[in-house]
């Protein structure tokens, strides 16, 4: 038998690599090249981005794809090991048995076939054992004709069998559990749950009041395999809250017919008796047992479409138009306890905070605002989303202010205000003046503010308590990371918070290289940060080329060029017969560079596009230009009258459809229907969250604070 370390090897490990390549149509090249990187210490974005040539050029996306399956099949075959020398404890040898093992493509056959011989806790199956009952039921599961079943029982009573009905009772118990263990009829079984379960949910009875939120599942029926994943853990939520009672079956006839397909074998008094107890089988053990799996199955891929929903709407807010290096005015507004106004540098230092009351003493805060604008030179301001946000935007615009006022959503403010980070940076602030600057800082560089925060906190998510939360925490993690490290990160400025999430470092090293910078003062160049204590070849391998140091008098160290390719570059300089700095400074002189003409072992033509791409605009960023949005002269409900059109901004999308701010402190809905003229399958098709949209309100529900709107032109609502 093989052990544990042998199923990791050899042949074992390229049946896994050619079975990951065949299901994500990728070369096996690939996922081996992936692997070997994994063991070496490599990161994702740092495969992605620095080492195409092994990776044939697979994007992070596909890159993680590989490293889940791979950790999946890792799963799997320490499981069969576990397995496997289980059955060798038990003296087990059965050959077929042992190669069917071997073979086993999912975890859920593979326990299928151990379950006969797993450990299990004493069941009626048991019982019967021991009262020397299983020759009784080998004999009648034969299903020979000349066996009476009551006669042959009649033999089996005595001191622990009270009479032949007893003995049959016992038998029929152990025959259900060696029904309920087949794996060839759990495999069927399994196909008919997956394929044609119904979900059923009905109102527990005098939970109607209390239960008013899933109303729309209080009489509800639908094939499992089709149901929404938003509606599955509804309906889960649903019935963890005492409101709802779910069924997750098939029709139990057709079950039986599968049951009996794979047990009857005559047509005579014994195969009754296995009829019972298959009977026996399916409403005990099978269909609890296979009910339970499945709705593991549903909850796991739902988990996985809400966290999916959950990582897009994040990577967007993520990678949303930042204004850039500009002094900004900053407002956390409020009505009773007056708006804390902050003013922050170009590098998003506070500068100067206070006190306004614009609602009750609007000249007194006129002044206040006027004379902070042409002191600090103030580009733009800033003004949190919620609670007078809209009324604090109206003061700001009568002012007749020549710099934009910008709305700024403010979800998870509070939470970094109450931080350890934020008492860190303002030890002598209190938590309004923290959540002011954390709003001005969102509009200066929505990431760089962002990752400060815990992602579940930030308000783009679908169901997001009620998933795996160890599963969405590494996802949003990766999300972060991808994004931080798309975007590059300014070695001498960032916080702890964002150098946490550049490749190779985490949360020890980036408080080291805060602790060093404060120590130290500026790093002057790239390869100094191999000063910092801890900080080895390995990290910086992977962390350079996502830092940048603008300061350093190599320019490439402003640029996402890897420090390993420096060299490279150099050389294509001197070729021209000109310094670094002509070369990146004409695009003349770049033009002349034969890509071909430097290919190597090691630099093949995906470096080298990437290289001359980053020499064109060294150290860009990817996101989009920022753009002013102002929202429309409405600030309740009810302002909203049907068909008015209105600029929004889409806060949240799921798999119905997406939110939008129109400015009334009331997101409205745009169910999938209605994102546009045509049919939309995902709504991330269409829209995006942080994207500019223009609505048309068709219904307006005060009581129940409900809007509907839509995206679709008039012409198509009328033509529907």
């Amino acid at each position: 038998m093989e052990s544990h370390t042998d199923l990791f090897s050899g042949e074992k490990m390229k049946t896994i690599q050619e079975n990951i390549a065949n299901s994500l149509a990728i070369g096996k090249h690939q996922v081996f090249a992936i692997e070997e990187l994994l063991a070496e210490g490599a990161t994702i974005p740092f495969m992605a981005r620095y080492r195409k040539e092994k990776t044939g050029g697979l994007d992070e996306v596909q890159i993680s794809r590989i490293c889940e399956a791979l950790e999946s099949h890792k799963k799997l075959e320490a499981r069969r090991a576990s397995i496997l020398n289980s059955l060798q404890e038990q003296n087990i040898e059965d050959e077929k048995l042992l190669h069917a093992i071997q073979q086993a493509e999912t975890m859920a056959g593979l326990e299928d076939l151990y379950l006969p011989f797993r450990p299990k806790r004493r069941t009626r199956a048991a019982m019967a054992r021991e009262r020397g009952l299983e020759p009784l039921a080998l004999a009648i599961w034969s299903q020979p004709d000349r066996l009476n079943p009551v006669e042959e029982a009649a033999r089996y009573t005595g001191k622990d069998v009270a009479d032949a009905e007893a003995a049959l009772a016992g038998a029929r118990d152990i025959l259900a559990e060696m029904i309920s263990e087949n794996a060839a009829i759990r495999a069927k079984l399994r196909t008919l749950f997956t394929r044609k379960a119904i979900i059923k949910s009905t109102l527990i009875k005098g939970k109607e009041k209390e239960g008013i939120t899933f109303r729309d599942y209080f009489d509800h029926e639908e094939m499992a395999a089709r149901a929404g994943g938003h509606r599955i853990l509804a309906m889960f939520r649903g019935e963890r809250e005492g409101f709802l009672r779910l069924t997750l079956r098939p029709d139990g006839e057709e079950a039986m017919a599968r049951i009996l397909s794979e047990t009857i074998r005559r047509n005579n008094k014994a195969s009754d008796e296995v009829k019972k107890a298959a009977e026996d089988a399916w409403k005990r053990l099978l269909c609890p047992s296979l009910e339970t799996e499945l709705r593991q199955s549903l909850k796991e891929k739902s988990d996985t479409e809400a966290i999916d929903v959950f990582a897009t709407n994040l990577e967007a807010l993520l990678m949303a138009p930042p204004l850039g290096s500009r002094p900004v005015l900053a407002v956390d507004p409020g009505f009773r306890t007056g708006c804390k106004v902050t003013v922050l540098d170009a590098n998003g230092n506070l500068v100067k905070d206070t006190l306004i009351h614009p609602h009750d003493r609007e000249t007194e805060a006129g002044n206040i605002i006027k004379g902070l604008l042409n002191t600090f030179k103030v580009s733009a301001i800033a003004i949190g989303n919620g609670t007078a946000g809209r009324e604090t935007e109206k003061f700001f615009r009568e002012l007749g202010l020549s710099i934009p006022v910008i709305m700024v959503n403010e979800a998870g403010a509070s939470i970094y205000s109450a931080s350890e980070i934020a008492r860190e940076e303002f030890p002598d602030k209190d938590l309004t003046v923290r959540g002011s600057v954390s709003i001005g800082r969102r509009l200066m560089d929505p990431l760089s503010e962002l990752v400060k925060i815990d992602a579940k906190a930030i308000g783009v998510g679908q169901y997001q308590h009620d998933v795996d939360q160890n599963l969405l925490r590494q996802r949003l993690d990766a999300v972060v990371s991808s994004c931080v490290n798309r975007v590059g990160v300014s070695l001498n400025t960032a916080s702890a918070s964002l150098l946490s999430y550049v490749a190779g470092l985490g949360p020890k090293l980036a408080r080291a290289v805060v602790q060093y910078r404060a120590e130290n003062g500026p790093f002057p160049d790239r390869k100094s940060l191999l000063k910092v204590p801890r900080l080895g070849l390995k990290t910086f391998e992977q962390a350079a080329g996502f830092l940048r140091v603008p300061e350093s008098s190599n320019p490439l160290d402003a640029s996402a060029v890897h420090p390993e390719r420096y060299g490279l570059v150099v050389r294509m300089a001197e070729d021209l017969g000109a310094d670094l700095g002509d070369l990146m400074r004409s695009g003349e002189l770049r033009s002349k560079i034969n890509a071909h003409r430097y290919i190597s072992e090691d630099v093949g033509l995906f470096t080298l596009q990437d290289i001359l791409a980053e020499l064109e605009k060294p150290g860009r960023d990817p996101r989009q230009g920022f753009s002013v949005f102002s929202f429309a002269d409405v600030h309740s409900m009810e302002d909203l009258q049907k068909d008015m059109k209105l600029p929004g901004i889409v806060t949240n999308v799921t798999n119905f459809g997406c939110f939008v701010d129109v400015g009334v402190h009331q997101d409205g809905l745009v169910h999938i229907s209605q994102l546009a003229d045509r049919f939309v399958k995902d709504p991330h098709e269409v829209v995006r969250v942080g994207q500019k949209v223009s609505v048309r309100v068709m219904d307006v529900d005060i009581p129940r604070k409900r809007i509907s709107l839509s995206m679709k032109t008039e012409s198509s609502c009328q033509d529907r």
